[in-house]
């Protein structure tokens, strides 16, 4: 393995588990007010765009790491956005 593929694999880790804490954070609080919703959802619609680009050059750490990324962002979008009722609901379900 060359040094190229080690940076990639370390970016794709990091960029994945980077947003695990903040989901964590949110269903164990229930609280998105500090979060800006046009920020995740630029960083959304950016993951689902690098995952159609990995499907077009068939690249499957693209494919893998920015699907996973998007679902982990999508999912924060949707409980910044989601009404009090919704928000409690989804996080009981998570926990």
């Amino acid at each position: 393995m060359n040094w190229t593929t080690v940076v990639g694999f370390a970016a794709a880790i990091c960029s994945t588990i980077s947003f695990v804490p903040q989901a964590v954070r949110i269903v164990r609080t229930k609280d998105t007010q500090a979060l800006s919703a046009p920020m995740y959802t630029l960083t959304t619609i950016g993951f689902c765009l690098w995952f159609a680009y990995g499907i077009a050059l068939g690249q499957w750490p693209l494919i893998l790491t920015n699907g996973i990324c998007a679902v982990l962002a999508g999912f924060i979008l949707y409980m910044t956005l989601a009404s009090k009722k919704l928000k409690d609901a989804t996080a009981e379900t998570l926990q």
